[in-house]
C-alpha cells in the first residue's frame, strides 16, 4: 500500500486523538471486550482464553495508539508482542483455528466508533475531519490485517510444536475419551500410561497469571497426587492450564484438602477445581467435566476461593449459572440481610447445615446456645421471611455470596 504523510494538522489531530485512546476508559475496554466475547462464543465459554483475548484486545489498542502518538500518521506495523502469541497458543491447544479470530473484527468497528466520537471532539472543520478519519481508518485497517495476519501465521507454528510430541499424543487421546469416541480401552491405555478402570477424582489445575513460571502447575499436579495418594495423569490443556485424573477408591472429600492448600499457598495465582469421584471411562469423562464446570463457576463469580469440589459448589454452580438472575434470588432471598456481618451469615449457614439443630450448631461454632438464639432472632429480623420458612433458599443463597467473595 502506498502511503501518504497527512497534513500537519492532521497529524497533530491523530497525536491528540491517540493520547485519549492510550488513556482509554475502562468503560471502553469493557465494551470492547464484550463486543469481541459475543462475537466468538468459543472463546467467551473458556475463562482462561476469555482473559487471553482481553489482554489481547487491551495490547493491539495500545499498540496503535502509541505508534501514532510517537509518529501521527505513519503506517503502523503488525503487534508480534507476548499477547498475541498467547492467543495463538492458547487457541491452538483448545482445538480452535484462526476462524475464531473473526471476532476480531468486531472488536475493531467497536473500538473506530469510539475513536470517531473523539475525532468529532477534536474538530468540527469538514476537510480537517475528511483527512483525519481517511487516514486512520486505512491505518486501523492495515493494522488489524497485518496483526491478524501475523497470529494466523503463529497458529500453524504452534499447531506443528503442538503434534509432534508426547503431549500432543496424550491430549488428543483424551480427547476422543471425552468426546465418547469408540477409542479401545486398551489403546488408550497404552498411550496415556493411565488405568481407565476402577474410580477416578478428575482436577483442572490452572493460573491467573499466565506469564509467570508455569512449571509449578506440574508442582500442584504432582502435589494433587499426593494429596489423593495415588500417582496422576497430567494433560497440558493449554499454557497456563492442566487437566489431571488421579485413580483409586478414595472420594473427592476424602482427598487431603489441607495439604492441596498448603501445596498452593505461595503460589496466589494457581486455583484447583476438583470434580467428584465416579467409576470407568464414563466416570473419568463425568468427573472432569465437573471439574470444568466448577472452574467455570470460580471465574464466572471473581471467586477469592483457590480451591472448590464440585460436590460443595454443584448447586450454586447451578444458581449462578446466569449472574444477573443469581443475584436477583440473593437479594429477593436475604433481603437487609444480605449485607449481615461475617459472623451472623456463618451462624445461619451452620445452623442450616445442622438440620436446624441448635445444639449441634453452637458445638460447632463454638458459642452459648443463648448466643446462638440472639443471632438467630436477628437474622429473623433482617430476613424477608422468617428463617424457619425459608432455610433451604438462604443457605443456597449464603453460598452464593460466599463464593464471591462477599463474606
Amino acid at each position: 500500500m502506498t502511503w501518504k504523510r497527512p497534513s500537519p494538522r492532521c497529524q497533530e489531530l491523530i497525536r491528540q486523538c491517540a493520547q485519549i485512546v492510550v488513556g482509554a476508559r475502562p468503560e471502553w475496554l469493557e465494551e470492547l471486550d464484550r463486543a469481541v466475547l459475543a462475537a466468538s462464543p468459543a472463546i467467551a465459554a473458556d475463562p482462561e482464553l476469555a482473559a487471553a483475548g482481553s489482554r489481547s484486545n487491551r495490547a493491539n489498542l495500545y499498540f496503535w495508539a502509541t505508534a501514532n502518538v510517537r509518529d501521527p500518521g505513519a503506517p503502523v506495523a503488525a503487534n508480534t508482542g507476548p499477547e498475541p502469541i498467547n492467543i495463538a497458543r492458547e487457541l491452538v491447544r483448545r482445538g480452535l483455528n484462526a476462524y475464531s479470530l473473526d471476532a476480531y473484527r468486531v472488536g475493531e468497528g467497536v473500538a473506530w466508533r469510539r475513536f470517531m466520537e473523539i475525532a468529532f471532539e477534536m474538530t468540527s472543520d469538514p476537510s480537517e475531519l475528511h483527512e483525519l478519519l481517511d487516514v486512520c481508518s486505512r491505518s486501523t485497517s492495515a493494522f488489524v490485517d497485518a496483526t491478524l495476519a501475523f497470529i494466523a501465521g503463529q497458529i500453524e507454528v504452534e499447531h506443528d510444536e503442538l503434534t509432534g510430541g508426547t503431549h500432543a499424543e496424550r491430549r488428543e487421546t483424551v480427547t476422543l475419551i471425552l468426546q465418547g469416541a469408540p477409542i479401545p480401552r486398551s489403546r488408550a491405555e497404552g498411550r496415556l500410561g493411565y488405568a481407565l478402570t476402577g474410580a477416578h477424582t478428575a482436577a483442572v489445575i490452572w493460573s491467573d497469571a499466565p506469564a509467570g513460571d508455569l512449571a509449578r502447575l506440574d508442582k500442584v499436579a504432582e502435589a494433587f497426587g499426593q494429596a489423593a495418594g495415588a500417582r496422576p495423569l497430567t494433560v497440558l490443556a493449554s499454557t497456563a492450564t492442566r487437566w489431571v485424573w488421579v485413580p483409586g477408591s478414595k472420594t473427592g472429600d476424602q482427598i487431603n484438602i489441607d495439604a492441596l492448600h498448603d501445596a498452593i499457598d505461595s503460589m496466589a495465582d494457581i486455583r484447583v477445581a476438583i470434580g467428584p469421584t465416579a467409576n470407568g471411562i464414563d466416570g473419568f469423562r463425568r468427573s472432569h467435566f465437573d471439574a470444568v464446570s466448577t472452574q467455570h463457576m470460580m471465574a464466572r463469580l471473581h471467586s477469592p476461593q483457590r480451591i472448590a469440589l464440585f460436590t460443595d459448589v454443584e448447586l450454586t454452580a447451578i444458581i449462578t449459572a446466569d449472574t444477573d438472575r443469581a443475584a436477583e434470588f440473593v437479594h429477593h432471598t436475604l433481603g437487609e440481610f444480605e449485607h449481615a456481618d461475617a459472623e451472623l451469615h456463618d451462624t445461619v449457614r451452620t445452623f442450616v447445615n445442622e438440620q436446624c439443630n441448635a445444639s449441634r450448631a453452637a458445638t460447632r461454632l463454638f458459642t452459648h446456645r443463648n448466643t446462638l438464639f440472639r443471632r438467630l432472632h436477628r437474622a429473623d429480623q433482617l430476613l424477608p421471611r422468617p428463617l424457619e420458612e425459608c432455610s433451604v433458599t438462604v443457605a443456597v443463597a449464603l453460598d452464593v455470596l460466599r463464593w464471591r467473595g462477599q463474606q
